[in-house]
C-alpha cells in the first residue's frame, strides 16, 4: 500500500507540473463535444462529461496493462 501511495503522489506531482508549465498539452480538456459549460451573469456551471469518460478509459487501459 505505501508503494502505491508514493506512486500516486508522484503521478499527481508530474500532472501538476505539466498543467503549470505546459498548459498547451492539456488545452483540449473541457472543450470536447459533450462537455457542458453553462454561463450566466452571476454563475458558471462546468460539467466535463466527455473529458472524464476519456480519462477513465485511458486510466482503465493503463491499470490493466500494469496489472498483467
Amino acid at each position: 500500500m505505501p508503494k502505491w501511495l508514493i506512486i500516486a503522489g508522484l503521478v499527481l506531482v508530474a500532472l501538476g507540473l505539466v498543467l503549470q508549465f505546459a498548459p498547451w498539452l492539456v488545452s483540449w480538456f473541457g472543450r470536447l463535444p459533450g462537455d457542458i459549460n453553462i454561463q450566466s451573469e452571476s454563475s458558471r456551471v462546468f460539467i466535463p462529461i466527455t473529458s472524464m469518460i476519456l480519462i477513465s478509459l485511458v486510466l482503465t487501459v493503463l491499470i490493466n496493462l500494469f496489472q498483467r
